[in-house]
């Protein structure tokens, strides 16, 4: 496919603009000589003289008239195109945005995160999607806008990936479990009788695989999909889920945390997004206040710690 020379457009819109050649030489820094040749280009371009001798002076043809209307808002769209972006003032955005990410993240980060948005941007909404797999397709299908979670073996070496904040595990019950007075030792915990938290393609997580390198094995009862459906059967069993503390703060309120008798690595939760959306200033907007929401938050939870007798 042949494209035309599109810098003809500039020169069209300042022919037809000044009505002379003299006076669109002028407008784009042409000699008289050079601008007389790019409108013999013009004419031959549009199979039209466009300016026509009327005594001294020029005047326009119907069709020079008809394209007059058209060819200024096409090359100022065009000039928009390539100028450097602006940053949005978010009170005037108007967007949906789609964050893929776990009930846990949603339940401790969203009423913040929705609060900062109504403030901020009112005419912007939020979807939150439901993460059951570490697979992210869906944001290289444009499907969702922003991903949170930790990091496993789906994501692609071409996506974005921004750490949010550290998180460590801790061992969660309702008030009068057994542990829920005093420490809690490896023997007391293994015991119990847990809630696991696992997905699929995830098999026991970071806390069983700590316990197998060391030999130990804790005494399974239910496996669920999330941290939010493990804490719901923590407040009406005598179960114990072990889940991330900072992503599960608000779903703990009421519960009584303790910390693990044995090491598990902490966990970074990132989010990731496109390369597509990397320089689209409604989306900066939105990952710089979903980082500066998750750097300033701390966990609101109502939680106690049980404490050595």
């Amino acid at each position: 496919m042949n494209l035309p020379d599109l810098n003809l457009l500039v020169a069209l819109e300042a022919v037809l603009a000044e009505g002379s050649v003299a006076g669109a030489a002028r407008r784009l820094r042409l000699s008289p000589s050079a601008m007389s040749r790019t409108l013999a280009r013009l004419r031959e371009a549009t199979g039209d003289p466009l300016l026509v001798r009327a005594g001294r002076g020029l005047v326009p043809t119907p069709r020079a008239l008809e394209l007059r209307d058209r060819v200024g808002p096409l090359v100022e769209a065009a000039a928009a195109m390539l100028r450097p972006v602006v940053p949005p003032d978010p009170s005037s955005l108007v967007r949906d945005f789609t964050l893929r990410c776990s009930d846990g993240f949603a339940e401790s980060f969203g009423p913040a995160l929705l609060r900062r948005i109504a403030d901020e941007a009112p005419a912007v909404r939020l979807r939150f999607m439901a993460k059951t797999d570490k697979n992210s397709d869906l944001l290289r299908q444009g499907r969702v806008d922003l991903e949170t979670g930790v990091l496993g073996g789906g994501q692609g070496p071409e996506l974005r990936i921004q750490a949010l904040f550290g998180d460590s595990f801790v061992g969660v019950v309702r008030p009068g479990h057994p542990l829920a007075q005093g420490a809690v030792g490896l023997a007391a915990y293994l015991a119990a009788r847990h809630v696991q938290v696992a997905r699929r393609d995830q098999g026991g997580g970071p806390v069983d695989a700590m316990l197998e390198a060391g030999g130990q094995r804790r005494d399974v009862a239910v496996t669920v999909g999330g941290f939010a459906p493990a804490l719901a059967l923590v407040r009406e069993m005598d179960l114990v889920a072990t889940v991330p503390a900072r992503h599960t703060a608000a779903l703990r309120a009421g519960l009584i945390e303790f910390p693990l008798p044995f090491a598990v690595p902490a966990l970074s939760i990132s989010m990731l997004w496109h390369p597509r959306n990397d320089a689209d200033p409604g989306h900066r907007w939105l990952r710089e206040l979903l980082r500066s929401l998750c750097a300033a938050q701390t966990p609101s939870g109502t939680v106690s710690t049980p404490q050595s007798s």
